[in-house]
């Protein structure tokens, strides 16, 4: 039985050859934050479950991480399952080996796709297949938004976590003046807020069209280790539309080698202010 105070991290195991991946890059993060980590299986009628390495798996964990495992396994739908876990267990943090694009009409993309825009939990979504032990350089992607700014907040709590540093990249689509004008503020106030914690922190302003290339292009430059991102779970017809051809988060997720924590922003009664958040 959980104890409601109990920290976790929680890490939906696949039957994917490079699972451990993802449960190895939660080590750090269960340690760092004194928390459990939780493997969760999931037995699909689409996917019959693998015992063997689901227990390969849980007795690496066990042997290296350096904290308490607790394995669970479920049989259902994959999103509902991990759903109801996180619901009850609240986790810091759900750690997610990916392999499909997200999307709304493949199964695995489709549970991927609903617990990143869902999930009132932040979520790490692993992409690539090499990483860095640790975390020294975070990536933090910023605009004009109110929602954006939130962003900052999250990213010094890990900063103060891994003691790393903190990099932001700005990119305006054009040279504007008063756009240009308002993100010199924005970016100025952000740094200060940052090294008056103590944290390093530089800004680089860009300009083009492709963000997420261009962040990811950055943060391969810096060598990031993660990127920042915020995610909305609601959306009109026409935001789910652009959704699925493309949004700025989902092409972050999609094509970043590099692990990235997406996270929802806070309801507001006025979020016209600004731009969409990255």
């Amino acid at each position: 039985m959980y104890k409601t105070s109990e920290k976790t991290v929680l890490v939906p195991v696949g039957s994917t050859p490079d699972a451990m991946i993802a449960v190895r890059q939660s080590y750090n993060l269960a340690r760092l934050t004194g928390a459990k980590l939780v493997l969760l299986g999931v037995e699909t009628s689409h996917h019959p479950f693998n015992q063997k390495q689901f227990d390969a798996i849980a007795a690496e964990a066990k042997a290296n991480s350096g904290v308490e495992i607790e394995t669970m396994i479920r049989s259902g739908n994959v999103y509902h399952e991990l759903s109801k876990v996180a619901d009850v267990l609240n986790p810091l943090f759900i750690v997610m080996r990916i392999t499909e694009k997200l999307s709304p009409d493949k199964l695995i993309g489709r549970n991927a796709f609903k617990m990143v825009r869902q999930s009132k939990h932040a979520v790490v979504t692993i992409r690539g297949e090499q990483h860095r032990d640790g975390c020294k350089i975070i990536l933090l992607p910023l605009d004009i938004s109110r929602e954006s700014r939130e962003k900052v907040d999250k990213a010094i709590e890990l900063a103060n976590l891994f003691k790393a540093e903190i990099k932001i990249i700005s990119i305006l689509e054009h040279h504007d003046k008063v756009e240009e004008a308002k993100l010199h503020i924005i970016s100025n106030q952000v740094v200060k807020v940052v090294t008056d914690k103590g944290i390093k922190c530089t800004v680089e302003t860009r300009y083009g069209k492709n963000i997420p290339k261009m962040v990811i292009d950055y943060g391969h430059e810096i060598q990031a280790d993660l990127i920042v991102i915020m995610t909305q779970e609601k959306l009109h017809l026409s935001e789910m539309m652009l959704w699925n051809m493309g949004t700025t988060a989902q092409q972050l997720i999609n094509e970043s080698d590099i692990p990235v924590l997406s996270f929802r922003p806070m309801e507001r009664k006025d979020t016209t202010v600004g731009v969409t958040p990255y």
